[in-house]
C-alpha cells in the first residue's frame, strides 16, 4: 500500500492517558484511537494486526477439527440466571432492559448460550465429541487501566468442547493446550503455563497461559529457559522442576486460559444427551484467548525507543520501502517492489516526506524490515534491507524477489 493512500494517524507525542508503554505506542503509531474510557477503535494498520493474529489462532482452530460459530453479543437475562451467574457478574454485567421490560445483558462469555445452541441439536452419543469456537467481541464493565490491556469492549477467540465422558474431556483438553502452545509460539510472545483457579467459570481444573510483563495485573514465578514454559503462583517454588532452572519472579498479563467444566453448565442448563437407559449430562470444556489483550502484551515484551519490534506473523506490513531520492531507476524499483511482493505486505513510502520521517514512522509502526533505496541500489544493483530487530542484508533484485515474492 502507497503511504499516501493509507490511513494511520500516528503522532510523535505520547498522550497524557496513555500510562504504560504499550497504551502509549499503540496510540503513537496510530494502531488505536481511543473514543471513551475503556473502549477503542481500530486504524487500518490496528486492524490489520487483530485479523492477523485470529488467522493464526483460526487456523490452528481448524487443524484440530473445531468448527467456528457466531453467537451473538446481546443476550436475555434467563439463561444467566438458569446458570446463577446472572448474580455473579453483578456489577461487572453491561445490563439493561428492552422496551418490552425484559432483562437483557452484552454477554461478558458464552458457557451458557453454547450450552443454549447445543442443547436441542446434539441429542446422540454419536454426535460427539464436538468443538465450536468463535472470534468476536465481549463486554465487561470492568475499571480501564493501561490502554487494551483492560477495556470494556475486547475481543475474544472462545471454544468449547462437548463429550461424554471426562476421558474424551481430557484428550480435547490436551489438544488444545498444544494448539495454544502452538499458537503463542508461533505470534512470537513469551509465555509461561500456571496452574490455575477456575473461580467464577467453575469446574474441576484449568490453567492460565502467562505473559511475563512489567505492567501484568497478575504475579508469577515463571522459568525463563529455552523452550520450557513452566510457570507457578507458589512462590515457595524457587526452582523450576521441569529443567532446573532458577525461576523468576515477576508481574504478567493473562493471554488464555483453558478449563475442565465438566457439568458445571450441563446441569443447570439440563444439556444431556440420550442412552439406551436414559439420559447423561454433557461433560463440557472451555478455551480462551484474548485476541485484543495479545496486541499490548506482544508490544510490552517488543518495543525499544523508536517503537514495535512486530513479529513478522503479526505486523501490519512485512515490507517497507524508502526511497532516497526521485531517480527514475529507483522510482521503478519502488513500484516493481511494491506490485510484485504484493500491495497487502509492502508499505511504499511515497510523497513529499522528509527521509527522517519515514524511517522513523516504518520503525515506530514496527515493520519488520525495510528496503532502502539509494547510492548502494544506483551503483552497485543491490537492494539494501535493514531489518527492524538489527541486521542488516544486500541482495540482488532476483534474490530478492525469490525471497519476498
Amino acid at each position: 500500500m502507497r503511504r499516501t493512500d493509507l490511513f494511520v494517524p500516528t503522532s510523535k507525542e505520547a498522550e497524557s492517558s496513555a500510562q504504560v508503554r504499550s497504551a502509549e505506542l499503540a496510540l503513537r503509531s496510530g494502531l488505536v484511537d481511543h473514543p471513551g474510557a475503556g473502549i477503542f477503535s481500530y486504524s487500518p494498520t490496528g486492524e490489520r494486526v487483530r485479523k492477523n493474529i485470529s488467522d493464526i489462532i483460526r487456523e490452528k482452530m481448524n487443524d484440530i477439527g473445531a468448527q467456528e460459530v457466531s453467537l451473538p453479543g446481546l443476550q436475555y437475562a434467563d439463561i444467566w440466571r438458569k446458570s446463577g451467574r446472572w448474580e455473579e457478574f453483578e456489577g461487572e454485567m453491561f445490563t439493561f432492559q428492552n422496551r418490552e421490560g425484559k432483562d437483557m445483558c452484552l454477554a461478558t462469555t458464552h458457557e451458557e448460550p453454547m450450552a443454549g445452541l447445543v442443547r436441542e441439536r446434539v441429542r446422540s452419543p454419536k454426535n460427539m465429541p464436538l468443538v465450536l469456537y468463535q472470534i468476536g467481541e465481549k463486554y465487561r464493565d470492568d475499571h480501564p487501566r493501561n490502554g487494551l490491556l483492560r477495556a470494556k469492549q475486547f475481543t475474544m477467540k472462545d471454544a468449547y468442547s462437548f463429550t461424554t465422558d471426562e476421558a474424551a474431556l481430557d484428550e480435547i483438553y490436551q489438544e488444545m493446550r498444544a494448539a495454544y502452545i502452538e499458537i503463542f509460539d508461533e505470534l512470537g510472545v513469551e509465555y509461561a503455563i500456571v496452574d490455575a483457579d477456575p473461580s467464577s467459570m467453575g469446574g474441576t481444573a484449568s490453567e492460565e497461559f502467562q505473559a511475563p510483563a512489567e505492567v501484568g495485573s497478575d504475579e508469577m514465578a515463571y522459568c525463563p529457559g529455552d523452550d520450557c514454559h513452566f510457570g507457578t503462583l507458589d512462590f515457595d517454588v524457587d526452582v523450576c522442576p521441569e529443567c532446573g532452572t532458577d525461576l523468576v519472579e515477576t508481574n504478567s498479563i493473562e493471554l488464555g486460559h483453558i478449563f475442565k467444566l465438566g457439568t458445571r453448565y450441563s446441569d443447570p442448563m439440563d444439556l444431556t444427551y440420550d442412552t439406551e437407559s436414559g439420559q447423561e449430562e454433557v461433560i463440557m470444556g472451555s478455551y480462551g484467548i484474548g485476541v485484543s489483550r495479545l496486541i499490548p502484551a506482544l508490544i510490552e515484551q517488543r518495543n525499544d525507543e523508536n517503537g514495535i519490534i512486530w513479529p513478522e506473523s503479526v505486523a501490519p506490513f512485512s515490507l517497507s520501502v524508502v526511497p532516497l531520492n526521485e531517480d527514475p531507476e529507483i522510482i521503478e524499483m519502488a513500484e516493481e517492489i511494491h506490485d510484485r511482493v504484493g500491495s497487502e505486505e509492502v508499505l511504499l513510502f511515497d510523497g513529499d516526506t522528509a527521509i527522517g520521517e519515514k524511517f522513523a514512522e516504518s520503525d515506530l509502526i514496527g515493520v519488520p524490515a525495510k528496503v532502502i533505496l539509494g547510492n548502494t541500489f544506483l551503483e552497485d544493483g543491490e537492494l539494501e534491507v535493514e531489518f527492524r530487530d538489527g541486521g542488516r542484508e544486500y541482495y540482488e533484485p532476483a534474490d530478492f524477489f525469490e525471497t519476498y515474492a
